[in-house]
């Protein structure tokens, strides 16, 4: 009996980091920073070099930060492993969270081992307000909290307790 979810699943971890690597690439190799290109009305790519966090926090720390966040992305990666191997096979909605906040994760932390920044290029604005610019490991993230989120509000009450069944007697 199977006990744990496919592995296959870590197959979006790296299509996540293979499309977060490429997009930054394209937009540094094509970018100047702070380059900025209209898309649409309120879209714009853009190339910023984030030192911080989400949000840009800590950004302007002395550079420690980059270290830290390091320290923060390996801890969180080992741990995000840990939670995928424990889930019961039949999941979809956790191991698909866990794998894109995952692949994001380490998409951001090959950015700041390479570069001592992430590469941001997405910019929503209106007017004179703008969402931080983010990048592709960011949305995987945002995604998969999301996912995990969801899981924990709407569907983790609907099952049956660990290692029981829910009868039709027993009014459940």
């Amino acid at each position: 009996m199977k006990t744990r979810p496919s592995l296959n699943w870590l197959l979006v971890t790296v299509a996540v980091i293979v499309v977060d690597q490429y997009t930054k690439r394209l937009i540094t190799a094509k970018f100047e920073l702070f380059d900025r290109v209209p898309v649409m009305p309120y879209f714009d790519l853009v190339r910023l070099h984030n030192t911080g966090a989400a949000f840009s926090f800590l950004a302007n720390a002395s550079g420690w930060q980059n270290w830290f966040f390091t320290g923060v992305a390996l801890a969180v990666s080992g741990l995000i492993v840990w939670w995928f191997l424990r889930q019961p096979p039949d999941r979809i909605v956790v191991p698909l969270g866990l794998v894109l906040v995952l692949g994001g994760a380490i998409g951001n932390l090959i950015d700041r081992l390479e570069h001592g920044y992430v590469v941001d290029f997405f910019l929503f604005y209106y007017e004179r307000w703008s969402f931080p610019a983010f990048n592709v490991a960011d949305s995987a993230i945002t995604l998969g909290v999301m996912l995990l989120l969801f899981d924990g509000f709407f569907l983790e009450g609907r099952r049956p307790p660990e290692g029981g069944e829910v009868s039709a007697s027993s009014g459940q």
